[in-house]
């Protein structure tokens, strides 16, 4: 395996030559895009981050690795793509042939057992057109509106009289298409009208996460938590909607429980943690969000799936206390979220890495894609505002899948 810079300028998401193996994660046209499969492993159940990680540390010690670079995300890199729930659910890892990096400037390719014949280019190879898809029509997925409405509903009344604090509820809608979605098309579109959220596609899971599980640079590790959500509508300006975000007090009651859940489950790991008091506000094309940027100084060398299994599900995703709120959603969200709001990203030989939330994504099928929204639920929600901010999270995805632009 080699790793080599390259002088020439990339457009990442342009080199991905095929549909079928697409592996990307990019922000503002920084990251990583792979290719090919040079090797995989799945896993399944509660050990699931040890199952990977033992794996992926194995399979790095036996190559032999030739790193001219010398940057995160240099050398051995994997794609992951991890379920939310312990069952059920599929955990995967996937090795590429050929990973292409760009951060800082410096732009640099990886191959496995390749030489590197042409010095400061990336090798030329024949890229398939990318198809457009067209949606016939769409249907209700596992848990249709009405189910996720009269879920949120229990689940507010259950925090009114209960010990639970928060739980977060999600539902499904399935795009039927006139034949299999090219996971490149929908990547261009993400990208384009959110390139301050990292577009990403493992496995058959593509979508562009606002949110930043944990990233991981040697002793450094840091988070973006999001929880509290307000949308555009009419008559509001958008300084006007951040202000009230900032203002409400069951926005605030959601977020503090998920940084509150992030930063408890961090902790014993740093040496140093640094937790903001206030949030900020994060602007999206289609959504507002309490945000909030934790860093910390790791106290070993605990690598990034490890700390990632001690973490996940944050209250972001789950709820709080964590293990009621987990339990609660497998009782009122009849559908298998699969990889939906588990880990996705990419890690490297030495622990290091980057692991967003799969949020504002979706699973591609044969003819059809599967769409998902959630929302965190706290005792002073409404069951049809939490309805309406659902379909505010639906339409990243909606708007890919119907772009109308010029593909090529």
């Amino acid at each position: 395996m080699r790793t080599r810079e390259v002088s020439s300028p990339v457009e990442l998401l342009d080199l991905l030559p095929g549909p079928d193996d697409a592996l990307a994660w990019v922000s503002d046209g920084d990251g990583l895009v792979g290719w090919g499969e040079a090797a995989r492993f799945e896993a399944t159940g509660a050990g699931r981050f040890a199952q990977l990680d033992r794996w992926w540390q194995r399979f790095t010690s036996r190559l032999d690795v030739q790193d001219e670079v010398g940057r995160p995300g240099t050398g051995p890199v994997a794609f992951t793509s991890i379920a939310f729930a312990d069952e059920p659910g599929r955990s995967v890892i996937v090795v590429p042939e050929v990973v292409v990096g760009h951060r800082d400037g410096v732009t640099w390719i990886t191959e496995m057992g390749g030489s590197g014949s042409s010095p400061g280019h990336v090798p030329m190879q024949r890229v398939r057109p990318v198809r457009r898809p067209s949606v016939e029509h769409y249907t209700a997925g596992q848990l249709p509106v009405v189910g996720f409405r009269e879920a949120v509903h229990k689940a507010v009344h259950r925090m009114r009289t209960g010990d639970l604090e928060k739980v977060v509820l999600a539902h499904d809608l399935l795009a039927v298409t006139d034949g299999p979605v090219d996971a490149r098309f929908l990547l261009r579109g993400l990208a384009e009208r959110y390139p301050n959220c990292w577009a990403y596609s493992v496995d058959g899971l593509v979508g562009a996460t606002p949110e930043l599980l944990l990233r991981r640079r040697g002793r450094e590790v840091s988070s973006r938590v999001l929880a509290g959500t307000t949308w555009p509508r009419e008559g509001w300006a958008a300084d006007e909607l951040a202000t009230q975000l900032l203002r409400s007090t069951k926005d605030r009651e959601e977020h503090r429980y998920a940084l509150e859940s992030l930063a408890g489950t961090l902790r014993p790991f740093c040496s140093g943690l640094r937790v903001p008091t206030e949030p900020g506000v994060m602007r999206l094309r289609n959504v507002l969000h309490l945000a909030s940027e934790v860093q910390g100084e790791l106290g070993d060398d605990t690598p990034l799936l490890r700390l990632a299994e001690a973490v996940h599900p944050t209250a972001a995703v789950g709820g709080f206390p964590t293990d009621v709120a987990v339990a609660l959603i497998a009782e009122l969200e009849p559908m298998d979220r699969g990889r939906y709001t588990g880990p996705v990203g990419w890690v490297d030989a030495t622990g290091d890495g980057e692991l967003g939330i799969a949020l504002r994504c979706a699973e591609l099928h044969r003819d059809s894609v599967r769409l998902f929204a959630g929302c965190g639920i706290v005792a002073g929600s409404d069951p049809d505002n939490e309805v309406r901010e659902a379909q505010a999270k639906l339409v990243p995805m909606r708007d890919a899948l119907e772009d109308d632009a010029d593909p090529v």
